[in-house]
């Protein structure tokens, strides 16, 4: 296992690195103008701020704690008080518990008859314009993504492999660590299981992998098997839970909620693993796809702390939220027709009930949600990738798919993405 840790570059670039490398917040913009002043002016600017750091540092521990990381992004710059404060794994530990909202989504394209791995990887944010494809060129090799959770990424050496490896970053501070990748398989899922509210931040960052393989059963069963891998042991074991399922996972692998980890599959069940007593079923969706007349398209998410269940058909675009892990009890939390969603977005949509009501299942689906988080849905309408907003009704156009560089629709990887201060490493 090897371990490199990044030293931000100096203040005179005025730039300040983060995980979206274009992205200027106003403490940034801040920065900046301070630098246009003169030396002695900015002499007295840090005297001053080291006087008003030095009245109560409880006062300021207490406030920026409660502070989303976006927020805190450029206050290190502000004075030595306040880098040491924003540096202290006691803050950072605070910190994290508070929840993180959504910064983005991470998009990297799939061949479809090709086994080569598309290298691009485009990060979309959700509150600014524009894509970043270089926020993992920190990175020795290039990669593809697997999985994200709570601010830490999980990442794969690109097929085909020469030294296959797993990588685990932070793409804000861009610390990582190798994995040797011994069962590599390009077709394989791994899930990451990163919790700081659960997972105490001392001398390293404790983290889980979970890669789930398909194995034959019978002539015609299969079963899931996993694999697990401890950061606190060093070492890969696997667990004695199987499932038994024939249906094939699909999008949206490995969303981690309240310690379980989702995946959804390409049938009318999702995959669940608790990794805490390693026990494994099978969830069924709301709503069969047999009950409907054309193929409908779904994902799966988290919003409020639970899963949510996206569906697009000719019935209309539907939310549902999991009450109940035992029950399967689903409950309806947004629904709108076609045609409704047509007559709100005009400048986006068009014709959609005819086009997704006239879906094969051997074809490339006209509307198909990607991705949800937190009230976001990423989809895909014909060849636009859009950003919608359940609860405000929002929508608002990403890019063409040919500004991503590469015109692929086969099922792409989408992970959403939450920014983190925790280090992998301390010194």
């Amino acid at each position: 296992m090897q371990q490199a840790v990044y030293t931000p570059p100096p203040v005179s670039e005025l730039h300040f690195y983060s995980c979206v490398e274009d992205y200027i917040d106003e403490e940034e913009l801040l920065q900046k103008l301070l630098y246009t002043l003169t030396e002695s002016f900015c002499r007295e600017i840090r005297e001053v701020m080291h006087n008003f750091w030095s009245l109560n540092t409880d006062v300021f521990f207490e406030v920026l704690s409660r502070l989303p990381t976006k927020c805190l992004l450029g206050l290190k710059c502000v004075c030595k008080g306040w880098h040491r404060l924003l540096s202290d794994r006691l803050f950072i530990k605070s910190q994290s518990q508070q929840r993180e909202p959504i910064f983005g989504f991470f998009f990297q394209h799939r061949f479809h008859w090709c086994l080569d791995d598309i290298k691009t990887i485009n990060h979309i944010p959700v509150e600014s314009e524009g894509l970043q494809q270089r926020v993992f060129r920190f990175l020795p090799e290039d990669v593809v993504v697997m999985a994200s959770c709570n601010g830490l990424v999980c990442l794969r050496s690109c097929y085909p492999f020469k030294d296959p490896s797993i990588y685990v970053c932070n793409p804000l501070n861009r610390e990582w660590i190798r994995l040797d990748w011994t069962k590599a398989d390009k077709e394989t899922s791994i899930a990451l299981v990163f919790d700081p509210c659960r997972e105490p931040i001392g001398h390293s960052t404790n983290f889980k992998l979970v890669q789930v393989q398909q194995c034959e059963a019978g002539a015609e069963d299969f079963y899931f098997s996993f694999d697990i891998y401890s950061s606190d042991t060093g070492d890969w074991r696997t667990s004695k839970e199987i499932c038994l399922c024939n249906d094939r996972l699909y999008k949206n692998k490995g969303t981690l909620i309240g310690g379980i980890l989702h995946w959804l599959t390409n049938g009318d069940e999702i995959l669940t693993f608790n990794i805490e007593n390693e026990l494994s079923w099978l969830i069924s969706v709301p709503i069969s796809a047999a009950t409907l007349d054309s193929v409908p398209e779904a994902c799966i998410g988290e919003s409020d702390g639970k899963l949510h269940y996206v569906m697009v058909s000719e019935n209309g675009f539907h939310v549902w939220c999991l009450e109940d892990y035992f029950e399967f009890h689903w409950t309806l939390k947004h629904s709108k027709s076609l045609d409704a969603m047509e007559e709100e977005h005009p400048e986006f949509l068009c014709n959609l009930q005819v086009r997704v009501t006239q879906r094969l299942a051997d074809s490339t689906p006209w509307m198909d949600p990607l991705a949800f988080k937190d009230g976001y849905v990423l989809m895909r309408v014909c060849t636009n990738i859009y950003l919608y907003h359940v609860n405000t009704n929002k929508m608002k156009k990403v890019c063409g798919q040919n500004e991503m560089g590469t015109c692929s629709t086969f099922n792409p990887i989408v992970l959403p993405y939450s920014l983190s201060l925790v280090p992998l490493s301390w010194a």
